[in-house]
């Protein structure tokens, strides 16, 4: 039989205050963490860059109101702040309305606006709004890492390349040309896509510039190098006609996250007959994210000079991309993701490119969110590595239109 339960006095002090056991590991030192070396690298950081764009913000803006205490606090918003408010470009990085000004810059986003390439649900055409969209709510500056983009790099937003609905040729000359002056100005091309058959035309654009070799790091879950999907160079091509520029060889592709029940098995042919390098989420899983990016970038620089990021977002777990045009269950997780890129990131690149994004399909922006923190991700790994910029000294062929 159960026992009864006991009865405790109600008296006061009749009940011992139990005594508060130590739970963390005793040798636990709070100055080791990231957290604390963060609050201390924050420290070092400039605010310079801060205090410009509040002047400007009252200079374009002006003053404002005289019942406000903060007198930095303009009429119309300018700048960052609010988060709510403004004309969106890309982190409210300033908008460059003559392209030809875009060489005073670190780094240029392009928006390419481009979706005939889609075999499905179309919708990528709306990526680059929905990106600059939900990029007000970042700020410049990241915790981990401890860099503010805003103090140590110049960033300006380009607009969208102008390409033309139901036309993937002419669409991707105009790509080509965009990416390609982008580069030879010397700042880096971040493009904001699009569906991944803009991959083809980003990286034409950056090889015709440069007699150097280029290497590919693309993340997804589909392999995307069959030659031909619907008689056209369509969203699942785009490696197949980029590793065969002369400059882009199919060994230095490096495919991370293929896999699922939406690989076209053309694609799986010429992946073999090419001899191109694929890691599934079940070898990144067994690797682990710093062994992965570790032989990602052995394989993508092998005899490279340079390497390039594609970034399509239906690489990431269905269930926290929802806005995509070809979703797929069973993808990175978006911290594991994340950290891949950082360190793959972090030795330089000569272009980035984000695609797949679909507004019309997407939950409270999450799918563009992401979107936005794989650029600052890049951006930012570059920076604290001492690589933004790197890409320069690859400029050998430049054009001038």
């Amino acid at each position: 039989m159960r026992e009864p339960p006991s009865r405790q006095s109600r008296r006061a002090g009749a009940i011992r205050t139990p005594v508060r056991k130590r739970r963390h590991h005793p040798d636990f030192n709070m100055l080791d963490s990231q957290g604390w070396k963060a609050l201390e690298a924050e420290a070092k950081l400039s605010g310079k860059g801060w205090g410009r764009e509040k002047q400007w913000a009252l200079d374009m803006g002006l003053p404002g109101s005289e019942s406000l205490t903060d007198k930095s606090i303009p009429t119309f918003a300018r700048g960052e702040l609010p988060h709510f408010a403004g004309i969106n470009t890309f982190l409210k990085a300033p908008y460059v309305e003559n392209v030809r000004d875009v060489g005073k810059y670190d780094a240029a986003v392009l928006g390419i606006p481009f979706d005939s390439g889609t075999t499905y649900r179309p919708g990528t055409r709306f990526g680059p709004q929905g990106i600059r969209r939900i990029s007000a709510l970042y700020t410049p500056y990241n915790y981990e890492m401890g860099v503010d983009l805003r103090e140590q790099m110049t960033l300006c937003d380009a607009g969208d390349v102008f390409t033309i609905p139901a036309n993937l040729e002419k669409s991707f000359d105009q790509i080509t040309r965009g990416v390609s002056h982008v580069f030879s100005s010397g700042a880096l091309p971040v493009m904001l896509g699009g569906d991944h058959s803009i991959g083809f035309p980003c990286v034409r654009g950056i090889a015709e510039c440069t007699s150097k070799r280029i290497g590919i790091i693309h993340f997804d879950r589909h392999i995307d190098i069959q030659e031909k999907d619907l008689d056209e160079r369509m969203h699942t091509t785009p490696w197949y006609w980029a590793t065969n520029l002369p400059n882009v060889s199919p060994k230095n592709l490096v495919q991370l996250g293929i896999g699922g029940w939406q690989v076209p098995r053309d694609g799986v042919k010429v992946a073999r007959e090419r001899g191109t390098n694929v890691l599934t989420i079940d070898d990144i899983e067994k690797l682990g994210p710093e062994k992965t990016a570790e032989i990602a970038l052995e394989l993508a620089w092998k005899d490279a000079d340079a390497v390039y990021i594609s970034f399509d977002v239906d690489s990431i777990d269905c269930g926290f991309v929802p806005g995509t045009g070809w979703p797929e269950p069973g993808g990175f997780l978006p911290r594991e993701a994340l950290k891949i890129l950082g360190l793959v990131a972090a030795e330089g690149l000569c272009g980035l490119e984000v695609v797949e994004v679909s507004p019309p399909y997407d939950t409270s922006d999450i799918t563009a969110l992401f979107g936005v923190r794989v650029v600052v991700e890049a951006l930012g790994s570059m920076l604290a590595h001492g690589k933004l910029g790197s890409h320069k000294h690859l400029i050998d062929k430049p054009v001038s239109f």
